[in-house]
C-alpha cells in the first residue's frame, strides 16, 4: 500500500489518517506500541459484534515500517460540525447525541478489558500525593461495578453522520467493559476541556433525567476520570482536572 500525502485527511501527535481505496487508514507512527495497535483494532473487532454502527476492521498491516489499520471510510460530517455549522440546532442534536450514548451503554462486549482495571492503573500512575492516590482508588472500590459498553472517548467528534443520515461511532481504541456513570463522567469533562461548559451542563442534565439517574452518583465518578486523564493530559489541563480532584469527598 502507498500513502500520498494528498489523501491525508488529518493528523494526531502519535498517528495519521488517510482516505484510499482501500479505506479509511490510520497510520501510526513508527514508536507506536504494537500492543497498543493491536489492542485497538481488536476492542473495535468485538465491538463489530453488537448491532451498533461502526467503521468495520478490514486489515492490520505494516506500511513503511509503521502498523497501520485499514477500516471502511463513512463519507459524511462530524456531529461535533454540525454543531458548529448549525448553533440553533445545539439542543436537538445534544438530545440525538445522548440517546446514541445510551444505546453504546445498553450493549455488553464480555470480552473488553474491565474499566476499572484500567482507572486504578491509571490512578497509580498519575502525579498525585500518595494521599489522594489512596483515597481515589478507594472510591473507586466502593463505586458499583457493572459491565457496560463503555466507549472512553464519546464526543460529537466521533460521531459521523453519513450521507444517508446514519450515524456511526469511530474510535474504539479506548473500549472497556465498566459503569455507565463513568463514561458519562468522561464525556462531561470532554466537553468542559473543550470550553464548553454550558454544554457539558445541558448534557449531564438530559442524560440523568432520560436514564433516571441521579446527577450526584455520576459527580461521584468525575475526580476519579479526571484523575485518570491526568497521565496523558496536556499541559494547559493539568489545572483544570485537578480542581475536580480535589472535589474528592473525604466522608
Amino acid at each position: 500500500m502507498k500513502l500520498d500525502k494528498e489523501n491525508l485527511v488529518a493528523t494526531r501527535p502519535d498517528k495519521e489518517m488517510y482516505k484510499t481505496e482501500e479505506g479509511f487508514v490510520k497510520l501510526f507512527n513508527a514508536d507506536y506500541s504494537k500492543a497498543d495497535v493491536l489492542n485497538e483494532a481488536l476492542n473495535q473487532a468485538r465491538v463489530e459484534e453488537t448491532d451498533l454502527n461502526i467503521p468495520k476492521i478490514r486489515a492490520i498491516e505494516v506500511v513503511d515500517g509503521r502498523w497501520a489499520i485499514i477500516m471502511d471510510y463513512i463519507e459524511g460530517k462530524t456531529l461535533s460540525t454540525l454543531i458548529r455549522e448549525n448553533p440553533d440546532k445545539v439542543d436537538e442534536y445534544l438530545e440525538f447525541f445522548v440517546d446514541l450514548q445510551i444505546s453504546v451503554l445498553s450493549k455488553k462486549v464480555p470480552l473488553l478489558n474491565k474499566l476499572k482495571d484500567k482507572l486504578n492503573a491509571r490512578i497509580s500512575a498519575a502525579d498525585l500525593t500518595a494521599t489522594a492516590r489512596y483515597d481515589l482508588h478507594m472510591r473507586l472500590d466502593s463505586l458499583p461495578k457493572h459491565l457496560r459498553l463503555c466507549h472512553g472517548d464519546f464526543h460529537p467528534s466521533n460521531i459521523v453522520i453519513s450521507n444517508d443520515g446514519t450515524p456511526y461511532i469511530i474510535d474504539w481504541s479506548h473500549a472497556t467493559q465498566g459503569n455507565s456513570s463513568a463514561d458519562v463522567a468522561r464525556t462531561y469533562l470532554a466537553f468542559y476541556l473543550d470550553g464548553k461548559a454550558d454544554i457539558a451542563e445541558k448534557y449531564l442534565s438530559l442524560y440523568c433525567l432520560k436514564t433516571d439517574t441521579a446527577k450526584q452518583y455520576v459527580q461521584k465518578w468525575i475526580p476519579i476520570v479526571a484523575a485518570s486523564r491526568l497521565t496523558k493530559a496536556k499541559k494547559e489541563e493539568e489545572e483544570f482536572l485537578h480542581k475536580w480532584i480535589d472535589v474528592v469527598d473525604y466522608q
